[in-house]
């Protein structure tokens, strides 16, 4: 397994440092091994102390894990002071492994990470050592004494850190550019190119710890420099975009969205397959009750990840009568269900909990089971729709799941049907935790109503 090192300060409050390394650097599938240069007393938005490890103490980290285990790649971020300085750079000199230098030199609340009278051993020392030197506009700014105001500035300061304080590659990070995109701009092997992304909302505590700790990871693993960098660059614009709301100031990005994303994805469709099962077993229960539009079974993924319609799975074509039987046409997919998706993200907004529903066709019967189940029943009447939703595409559905909401106090609903309006037809949705849970309320009704 590749080993990555982090050869950096701890962030007591897990957003950066060596935490956000350790993060990126399993999520990225290598072996993360530390050595602490300082342990900061920290949160979102302030740092309240910084303790210096001594320098000898640094040394020793480093030391024992490359000597037992080796290391493929090694990155640095904070490392306070010159004395630390000299000693990372002899011991990268004698070990000779691939080195990302990240030029920590102030965090976001303003608190100096690196003494002002160490950042010309920072250039004098560690940066010609570098394979990548990963700095944003201002750290760029200090350690070429560049005023970058656009791209043209960027790649200047870019060609100063390898052809003259000597790093192998620099990728200048301008995510603090003004404009619409984020435009990191690499100079190697005396090329230069631009990489951009649109610029996301989300959060940013860690970014540069983060999207360092990728490139490492990636070259740990043998990817060329270029590639490293792009692959970066799309990690941490995930984790910047999924990232962690807490805190009361700079909320820490995600690098575990990476993995967490495509596990929840399976996890919902495996439910959903067992849940299809499940009713297409009971053909014999729930035929009479399938719509005229035909019945959906819809799951979304934890609130956290469930924005959009795209993050909603559900049966590709629906689920139909198919002679004596019920039939899912297609397989479970994300993005496959409209209406139904969006009553479970309008009803996730105040129930996060609950992320599944079934329809069917309206019946008194199933309604007065219900009720008598001890399932908690809502609805709304499309009659009484504004006509200010109704000319708004997709409205109608939000608008009345919050209708029904409201009268029932916002408590979580089992069910919430409509009794339909010119056109449209009346419909029950039966919501559950998970798509079983969904399947399981409806075919106990239908269950009960057959007794």
């Amino acid at each position: 397994m590749p080993i990555a090192l982090t050869i950096a300060g701890s962030d007591s409050g897990g957003g950066a440092g060596v935490e956000a390394d350790l993060k990126t650097f399993a999520t990225l599938g290598v072996y993360g091994v530390v050595a602490i240069t300082s342990v900061t007393a920290q949160n979102t938005y302030e740092i309240r102390a910084i303790h210096d490890i001594p320098p000898d103490i640094v040394r020793k980290q480093i030391e024992a894990v490359v000597d037992d285990m080796g290391v493929d790649a090694a990155k640095t971020g904070m490392l306070s002071n010159s004395e630390i300085i000299k000693v990372v750079t002899d011991v990268v000199k004698r070990y000779s492994f691939p080195l990302v230098v990240d030029p920590v030199l102030r965090a976001k609340s303003g608190v100096e990470l690196l003494r002002p009278t160490a950042i010309d051993d920072l250039r004098k020392y560690l940066i010609p050592l570098a394979t990548v030197v990963t700095p944003n506009i201002n750290e760029a700014e200090r350690l070429t004494s560049i005023d970058i105001r656009g791209v043209d500035d960027m790649k200047e300061a870019a060609k100063y850190l390898v052809d003259v304080l000597g790093a192998k590659a620099a990728v200048i990070k301008g995510g603090h550019l003004g404009g619409d995109y984020a435009i990191d701009v690499i100079y190697y092997d005396g090329v230069f190119k631009e990489v951009k992304t649109p610029k996301i909302s989300g959060c940013t505590h860690g970014t540069g710890c983060v999207f360092s700790a990728a490139i490492t990871a990636e070259l740990a693993k043998g990817e060329g420099v270029i590639r490293a960098i792009i692959k970066a660059k799309e990690f941490v614009t995930k984790a910047i975009e999924w990232g962690v709301k807490l805190g009361k100031g700079y909320c820490p990005v995600n690098p575990i969205a990476w993995l967490e994303i495509p596990a929840q994805k399976y996890k919902v469709l495996e439910d959903l397959r067992k849940a299809i099962e499940l009713l297409e077993s009971n053909s014999d229960l729930v035929l009479n009750y399938v719509p005229e539009v035909q019945m959906n079974l819809v799951m979304a993924l934890p609130k956290k990840y469930a924005k959009d319609l795209k993050d909603v799975a559900g049966v590709l074509g629906r689920i139909v009568r198919y002679g004596d039987r019920i039939k899912a046409v297609g397989p479970p997919t994300f993005g496959a269900s409209r209406h139904l998706a969006k009553a479970v993200l309008k009803l996730m907004e105040y129930h996060p909990e609950v992320r599944a529903a079934v329809n069917i066709r309206y019946s008194e019967e199933v309604i007065e089971v219900a009720k008598r189940l001890g399932y908690k029943v809502s609805f709304y009447d499309r009659r009484e729709e504004p006509e200010e939703v109704k000319r708004v595409e997709g409205a109608t559905i939000p608008w009345g799941i919050e209708v029904a909401l409201r009268r029932i106090n916002y408590e979580a609903p089992d069910i919430i049907y409509h009794l339909g309006d010119w056109g449209k037809e009346p419909m029950i949705n039966v919501f559950g935790r998970d798509a079983l849970d969904a399947v399981s309320k409806l075919l106990r009704m239908l269950k009960e109503l057959k007794k």
